[in-house]
This record gives C-alpha cells, sequence and structure tokens, in this order.
C-alpha cells in the first residue's frame, strides 16, 4: 500500500527474495470529483479504468479493501507492506507495525499532515478486517537518515532539534530502488557521484556520493525544495507572516495554498500537469513561465549538488515527469554543460535507459522507478519465510 494525499497506489506480489507482480494499480483523485480506480494484471495484459464516484480518503480505502477481497480474496494474503512518510527520529527502518508505533505515528502526524493521517486510516482499517495480519511499515526517510548532521540541521533555534524537527528527505524508497538499478547496471555509478532527480507530482532531489545520501531537496516536510505540481517547494518563510498580515491568512490556509494550490498549477493558474503547459506554452505566458520555473529551480540544485559532491559523475531522472517528458530533461541540462552534461537528442527523444552525449563527461540516465517493489521485498526479508 502506497497511501498519498489524494491517491492509494497498491500491489499485489509474490512471497520471495524476486517478487513477481500480480496486480497493480491505483484510486486516484481521492477528495476530488471523479474519483476512479485503476488496475491492471501484467500476466493477462490488460489495464482497467473505473469510475468509482466521489470519495474521501476513509472510504477510497474501504472501497480498495473490498475490491481486493473480491478480487483476491484477503485471505490469500501473507503480510501487507506500507510505504510510510515519516517515522519521525525514533522509527525509520522497516519493521512490523505494532500499537507503541502507531501511537508514535499519530503524536508526530503534523509533520506530515498530507500524508500520516491518511496512512494511518488503511493500517487501522486493515487491523479491524484482518487483526492477525502482519503490517509492516517502510519509511519513506530512511534512505536519508545517515545524512552529514550540516546536512539534517534546521538554522532555527536548537531547543527545536530535541522536538524531533530537522531535515528528514523523502522520496527514499524511489532513491533506493534507483541506486538498485545503478548497481545491477554494472557500471561504477553506484559508487560515484550521483544526483538523483525524482520528478513527478512530488519532485525532489538527492546528492549521493559512495552510496550514501550526503543532501536533498526535501526538508522536515515534502513541501520544501524545488516547485512541484501544486506544492510551492521552497519559500521566503516571512510570507507566512506577510499573507497572515495583508490577506488575514490562517495557518490552515497558508498550509493548503503550499502544498494544495502552487507549483505549477500556482503559476500557470490553469493546470499543475506538465503536460498540459507544454501545449499550451506557446499561446499562455503563464504556462511558459510555470514551465520554466520548473526546469530552473531542478537546474539550479543540480548545480548545487554537483558543489556539494565535488563534481558530477551521474545524473538520473525518474518519476512521471523525469521518466517520459523529454523536452523538460533537455531544458533542465542545456546549461550544465559546464558539468560535464550533454544529451545526445535522439536518445533523449525516445527516453532510452542513457541519453547522454558520448562526448559528454556525465553519465546520464532515465529509470522507472519502482517503490511499491521496495516495499514487498522489505516484507520479505523482514519476515521471511513466515510472510
Amino acid at each position: 500500500m502506497n497511501s498519498g494525499s489524494s491517491s492509494i497506489r497498491f500491489g499485489v506480489y509474490t512471497t520471495s527474495n524476486s517478487p513477481r507482480k500480480r496486480l497493480h494499480g491505483k484510486i486516484d483523485r481521492i477528495g476530488l470529483p471523479g474519483t476512479h480506480l485503476e488496475f491492471a494484471e501484467p500476466d493477462h495484459d490488460r489495464q482497467v479504468t473505473r469510475d468509482i464516484g466521489d470519495l474521501d480518503h476513509p472510504s477510497a480505502a474501504a472501497f480498495l479493501i473490498d475490491w481486493l477481497d473480491k478480487r483476491i480474496g484477503l485471505a490469500s494474503i501473507a503480510a501487507v507492506g506500507h510505504r510510510v512518510v515519516n517515522g519521525g527520529a525514533r522509527y525509520y527502518k522497516p519493521q512490523l507495525i505494532t500499537r507503541e508505533m502507531l501511537d508514535e505515528l499519530r503524536r508526530i502526524s503534523a509533520y506530515a499532515p498530507e500524508h500520516l493521517p491518511a496512512e494511518i486510516g488503511i493500517i487501522d482499517l486493515l487491523q479491524k478486517r484482518l487483526a492477525n495480519l502482519p503490517q509492516v511499515a517502510c519509511f519513506d526517510t530512511a534512505f536519508h537518515r545517515d545524512m552529514p548532521r550540516v546536512a539534517r540541521i534546521l538554522p532555527i533555534p536548537r531547543r527545536f532539534q530535541a522536538e524531533g524537527v530537522e531535515r528528514y528527505g523523502f522520496h527514499g524508497l524511489s532513491y533506493s530502488f534507483l541506486m538498485d538499478e545503478l548497481a545491477r547496471a554494472g557500471t561504477e555509478a553506484a559508487s560515484g557521484r550521483v544526483i538523483l532527480a525524482h520528478l513527478g507530482n512530488g519532485a525532489s532531489l538527492a546528492a549521493v556520493r559512495a552510496g550514501k545520501c550526503i543532501d536533498t531537496s526535501m526538508g522536515f516536510t515534502p513541501a520544501a525544495g524545488v516547485p512541484m505540481s501544486t506544492r510551492s517547494g521552497d519559500l521566503d518563510p516571512g510570507l507566512a507572516w506577510y499573507l497572515a498580515q495583508t490577506a488575514n491568512m490562517t495557518p490552515e490556509q497558508f498550509n493548503r495554498m503550499v502544498n494544495h494550490e502552487s507549483g505549477l498549477l500556482g503559476v500557470s493558474e490553469t493546470s499543475s500537469d506538465v503536460r498540459d503547459l507544454l501545449a499550451r506554452e506557446a499561446g499562455d505566458v503563464r504556462a511558459a513561465e510555470a514551465v520554466a520555473l520548473f526546469c530552473y529551480q531542478v537546474r539550479k540544485f543540480i548545480g548545487a549538488y554537483a558543489a556539494a559532491l565535488g563534481g558530477l559523475d551521474t545524473l538520473v531522472f525518474a518519476g512521471g515527469i523525469g521518466e517520459n517528458a523529454a523536452d523538460i530533461r533537455s531544458r533542465i541540462c542545456a546549461d550544465l554543460g559546464f558539468l560535464g552534461v550533454r544529451l545526445d537528442p535522439t536518445r533523449n527523444a525516445t527516453n532510452a535507459p542513457v541519453i547522454s552525449a558520448a562526448e559528454g563527461g556525465v553519465d546520464v540516465r532515465v529509470i522507472r522507478t519502482d517503490e511499491e517493489v521496495m516495499i514487498a521485498k522489505a516484507v520479505h526479508q523482514l519476515l521471511g519465510s513466515d510472510a
């Protein structure tokens, strides 16, 4: 189960060291008009989309569990793994979910109000349906856990550190998958200086040296870093006070603005989807500026992380935008020649696994990420033959 603020992704896998996907899909547009279920069965080579009404998160979770029971039978499930966005300072390694853990996740739910309550809700729902079913939490922050302290501390009064206020970083399951894929490629890339760019509805970058994350763009919450589909990314903190004074904006309204009304949607005023904005940019300056801002900010982070790494050997694009939007990749990389980043236009246009030009000094790759398989592997490794 991979529960987000407006979607629930799911996958059903065989229990093995190399899990095989039997069924996967998502419920999308939760909390919005036109909630729908998409699913695919690789063995039958088909994909289906069904409208399921306008559902909030609890009702969407209940619908999914009922649907899975009819589709495959809940009794056939040996264990459930959950992507949990943040476990705070206490929880980060994959582990069995206990009542004590759930109490702590509820206590820190303000760390990730867009994600943790929904994740806790689906865990509770499964526990009520199947009290003895093992459930495992896989934390999105684990990949960044060993970042240098200088990258984790926030420049605010030190007393807040004791409360767990620090840079956690997210997209860790995706980054773990990407590093595994680099290692499987049979090159030395995974042990070099790597920048990973997970660019999707949520977008972040991570700097990795010798297999260890040394910095990442998201911070205490996933709202930090580069502009995203509806999230603002980094902002002047004085803006919160300014809007409170001039627009009577409450903390709740500010939180909604930076998470749901900003980023590509806020700048373009029309869409949070890069595909829509690319189609409109020739005749809509707002769409053009939204795309330009996104590419510019991602490029800035690549430059900053190359400085933090002391150079760059490999750049990886992943996520819905990173994997499929050749034009966005081209614009991001256009002014990075000074780092040795040069794209092969033909390879880039076809989303090839390696899109860098032969004369470039940096290996640029496109890797299709898979967070769900990392969850399945973690559950099997933790529970072994008991799963």
